[in-house]
C-alpha cells in the first residue's frame, strides 16, 4: 500500500483521475500527435513513421520521423525539425533513412543513418525533389521533382539552371498575368502552370548522392496528377535496379480521360515503354514481389469513371520488369475495390478494402485465389511488410481513436498498438463508442449507418439531431478519424450525430456505388430521407431540433435538401455543387462530371445537368443557411458559393458566407481550422439548441 501511495505521488500529475473524462473540445484537434506513413525495417525491428504536431498558438504544423520498436518499447525520435520531414524509407541493408524535408527552405531529399548523426541533404533541385525511393540493390535513389519540361531534354547542371532562372523571372515580374493554352491548368487547391511531375535518378554511395538524371523527360507527367489514382509510392525499380515502372498520366486529353499507365523507362534514360496500354481504364501502383517474378498493380475497367472497382491484377515479369505473359485479375469475382497493398511473399498479398463502412485487411493467396479478411476493426491502411520477419505494419483508427501504429504477426496475429502516441490525451476524454444500423430504403436494398450518441448521453430525454451527409459522392462514412469533419467533437457539442451511407456509397459493393451516377438527386436522396424517417421514429430524437450538414457532395445535398424538404431548421453546407452547369464550365477534372452526366452539358444528356441541379428549385428555398467556400477550391469553385448566397440573400432567408481566401477544398491550416468550427457550432446552437431535454 505504501509503494502505491509513492507511485500515485510520482505519477499523478500526469496521469488522469480514472473515470474521470471530459468531452472533445475543439482545441483538443489540434493537441493530438498525427502519425502516418509506417514503414518497418527489413529486418523488422523498427518501424519509421512520420509524427505531426500543430501548433494552434503559432499557426504551423511540423514533422520528424520517429523509430518505434517493433516489439514494443520507447518510441525514437530520428528527427527533429521545426519544417517538415516526410516519407520515410529505408535502405536494403536497414542502414539508412532516405525522407522529404523543408528544413531547407523548399522540399528537398535527404539521407540520415539509424544509428543517429545529423541528415545530410542530397539534392538540391530549383525545382525540388520529394517521394524518394531506393533501388534493390542499394546504389541508386529515385525522386520526383516538378520542372519546366521545356527544359527536360538538357543535361542536368543546364536544366536546372534553366528552371530556377524561369522561377526567378516569374517571382520578380510585377506582371502577374497567367496564361493558359489547355486545360489542367489547375488542380485542387494550386495552379500547375505548365509544369510537370518527372522521375529523376541520383547514385547513393555510402552517405552521398551524386548528379541526378531526369530519365522522364517531355511534356507528360510521370506521377499521379489526382489522388484518386494514386496509393502509397506510385513508382518503383524493376529487381534488378535497371529500370523504373511508374504510373503515367493520360497522354492526350487528361482534364477528361482516366487512362492512367504502367510505363518503364532504363535508369539511364531512354525509350519510355507502356505496358498496360491494352487497358482504356486506369492503371498503377507496381508493386513487385519480393523474389522479383510478378508483378502487382491495381487497374479499373470502365473508361472514364474514378470511382470504378480497383481490381489486383499480377503478371509474371523478367529481372527487368518486362511482362512474361498477359496480366490476370486476382479474385474478379470479389465486389470490394483495392486500395493500399503490399506483398508478404511471392504468392501472399495484403491489402485494404473499404467494406461496410470500415477498412479492414485482408489477405490473399494467388495460388488459390482467395480473398480472406485477416484484420479487423476501425479504418487500417499505410501497410508494410516485413517478409522475412512475418510482420505487418499500419495504421489503424476509429471513431473515437486517431492513427496510430499497428503491428501485427503474419498470417493473422493479434494487433498491438506500439506507437501509443495519443494514449493520454485520450485517457481524459469521453469519446462514446458509435452504433451502426441498418435501414430498409427499398425492397432489396438496406442503408448503413452510424449514430453517434454525445457525452453524458440519456436515453430518456429527447436530444437534437445533426445529419451529416459524407462527401464523394462515392465515399463513405467509416468507422475512421478525422481532422477535418470529426463526428466526435459534434457530438461533444451535445447532439446526437447520424452518418448514413446512402446509395454512392463505397464498400457496399460497385452496384450500390455506380446508383449515384447521373441521378444524385434520385435515389440518394430518398435513401437519406428514409434514414431521416427512422431516426424520427426513435424516442430520443427531438424532431423540432434537427439540423443537417455536408461538404463537397455532402454540401451539394445541402443545397438539394433546400428545394427538397423543409425536416430541418438548418442546412450547413461546405463547398458543395449549387448549378451543374456552371460546376462543369470551372472545375478541373472533367471526367468526374462527364461520368456523372454523361458527357458534357451540350451532349446528348444534358438533361442530367439540368434534373437535379439545386439551382433550378431557388422558389421553393427556406431554410436558415451556412455557406461556407474557399478561393483556392479548384474542384468545387467558390462561384457556387457566391451564386447560393447571393440566391438566399435576394429572397430574404437568413444566410451567412463564410470565405477563406487561403484555403482549398477543405480548410487545413490550425487557425483556420479553429475558426471554422467555432462560426458552424455557433450557428448551429443558434437554430438548434443542443442538449437533451
Amino acid at each position: 500500500m505504501k509503494l502505491l501511495f509513492v507511485l500515485i505521488l510520482l505519477l499523478g500529475a500526469t496521469l488522469p483521475v480514472m473515470g474521470a473524462t471530459r468531452p472533445i473540445k475543439i482545441e483538443d484537434l489540434f493537441r493530438f500527435k498525427r502519425l502516418s506513413d509506417p514503414q518497418i525495417s527489413p529486418d523488422g525491428k523498427a518501424i519509421a513513421c512520420v509524427v505531426a504536431d500543430v501548433s494552434l498558438e503559432n499557426n504551423t504544423s511540423s514533422s520528424s520521423i520517429w523509430l518505434i520498436p517493433s516489439g514494443g518499447g520507447e518510441p525514437r525520435r530520428l528527427t527533429n525539425t521545426t519544417k517538415k520531414d516526410r516519407h520515410p524509407r529505408w535502405s536494403p541493408d536497414g542502414k539508412y533513412i532516405l525522407f522529404d524535408s523543408t528544413r531547407s527552405g523548399d522540399s528537398q531529399v535527404w539521407a540520415i543513418g539509424v544509428d543517429g548523426g545529423e541528415a545530410q541533404q542530397l539534392t538540391g533541385l530549383s525545382t525540388e525533389a520529394s517521394t524518394a525511393i531506393w533501388s534493390p540493390d542499394g546504389k541508386y535513389i529515385a525522386f520526383v521533382s516538378v520542372v519546366y519540361p521545356e527544359f527536360s531534354e538538357k543535361p542536368f547542371k543546364e536544366s536546372n539552371e534553366l528552371n530556377k532562372k524561369k522561377i526567378d523571372e516569374i517571382a520578380k515580374n510585377p506582371v502577374k498575368a497567367k496564361v493558359f493554352t489547355k486545360l489542367f491548368y489547375r488542380h485542387w487547391d494550386s495552379y500547375v502552370e505548365d509544369k510537370r511531375q518527372h522521375l529523376f535518378i541520383m547514385p547513393w554511395n555510402e552517405g552521398k548522392g551524386g548528379e541526378p538524371r531526369d530519365v522522364t523527360p517531355g511534356d507528360r507527367d510521370a506521377y499521379p496528377t489526382s489522388s484518386t489514382f494514386s496509393v502509397g509510392d506510385d513508382f518503383t525499380f524493376s529487381p534488378d535496379s535497371k529500370y523504373l515502372l511508374y504510373t503515367a498520366t493520360p497522354e492526350r486529353d487528361e482534364a477528361w480521360s482516366t487512362n492512367f499507365e504502367i510505363c518503364r523507362v532504363p535508369i539511364t534514360g531512354g525509350k519510355v515503354e507502356t505496358l498496360t496500354s491494352a487497358n482504356p481504364a486506369a492503371d498503377g501502383s507496381p508493386r513487385f514481389s519480393p523474389d522479383g517474378t510478378r508483378l502487382a498493380y491495381r487497374a479499373q475497367k470502365r473508361a472514364g469513371f474514378e470511382a470504378d472497382r480497383w481490381g489486383l491484377m499480377v503478371v509474371d515479369v523478367d529481372a527487368g520488369g518486362a511482362f512474361k505473359g498477359k496480366p490476370q485479375e486476382m479474385a474478379p469475382d470479389w465486389d470490394r475495390s483495392v486500395n493500399d497493398f503490399v506483398w508478404e511473399n511471392a504468392h501472399t498479398l495484403y491489402l485494404t478494402a473499404e467494406d461496410n463502412g470500415g477498412k479492414p485487411i485482408f489477405s490473399i493467396d494467388l495460388n488459390k485465389g482467395k480473398v480472406q479478411q485477416v484484420f479487423t476493426g476501425g479504418v487500417n491502411g499505410s501497410l508494410s511488410v516485413a517478409g522475412k520477419a512475418r510482420l505487418l505494419a499500419f495504421t489503424r483508427a476509429t471513431m473515437s481513436s486517431p492513427p496510430e501504429v499497428h503491428v501485427a504477426r503474419l498470417p493473422a496475429g493479434k494487433a498491438v498498438n506500439v506507437s501509443q502516441a495519443n494514449t493520454e490525451l485520450l485517457q481524459q476524454l469521453d469519446l462514446p463508442r458509435p452504433e451502426s444500423v441498418k435501414v430498409k430504403v427499398d425492397a432489396s436494398t438496406q442503408m448503413q449507418m452510424w449514430i453517434l450518441y454525445p457525452p453524458g448521453f440519456d436515453p430518456k430525454k429527447r436530444w437534437p439531431l445533426v445529419y451529416l451527409v459524407h462527401g464523394g459522392p462515392q465515399g463513405a462514412w467509416e468507422d475512421g478519424w478525422s481532422y477535418r469533419w470529426n463526428p466526435e467533437v459534434w457530438a461533444a457539442q451535445g447532439y446526437v450525430v447520424a452518418m448514413p451511407n446512402p446509395r454512392g456509397s463505397t464498400g457496399f459493393g460497385q452496384q450500390f456505388t455506380d446508383e449515384i451516377s447521373g441521378d444524385w438527386g434520385g435515389k440518394c436522396f430518398d435513401d437519406l430521407m428514409h434514414g431521416m424517417d427512422y431516426l424520427e421514429t426513435q424516442p430520443f430524437i427531438d424532431t423540432r431540433r434537427m439540423a443537417a450538414a455536408g461538404a463537397s457532395f455532402g454540401g451539394y445535398m445541402m443545397n438539394w435538401f433546400q428545394g427538397n424538404t423543409t425536416r430541418f431548421k438548418t442546412l450547413i453546407t461546405h463547398c458543395g455543387v449549387y448549378n451543374f452547369e456552371s460546376m462543369y464550365a470551372t472545375t478541373e477534372e472533367l471526367w468526374f462530371d462527364e461520368w456523372e452526366h454523361g458527357g458534357p452539358p451540350w451532349g446528348p444528356n444534358r438533361k442530367s445537368y439540368e434534373k437535379h441541379s439545386p439551382h433550378r428549385l431557388a422558389d421553393k428555398f427556406k431554410t436558415p443557411m451556412l455557406i461556407i467556400h474557399n478561393d483556392l477550391d479548384f474542384r468545387v469553385p467558390v462561384s457556387e458559393g457566391h451564386q447560393l448566397f447571393t440566391t438566399l440573400q435576394r429572397r430574404g432567408i437568413p444566410s451567412k458566407f463564410i470565405n477563406f481566401p487561403d484555403e482549398g477544398h477543405w480548410v487545413s491550416k490550425p487557425r483556420n481550422s479553429e475558426y471554422w468550427h467555432q462560426e458552424v457550432f455557433a450557428w448551429l446552437k443558434k437554430y438548434v439548441k443542443p442538449g437533451g431535454k
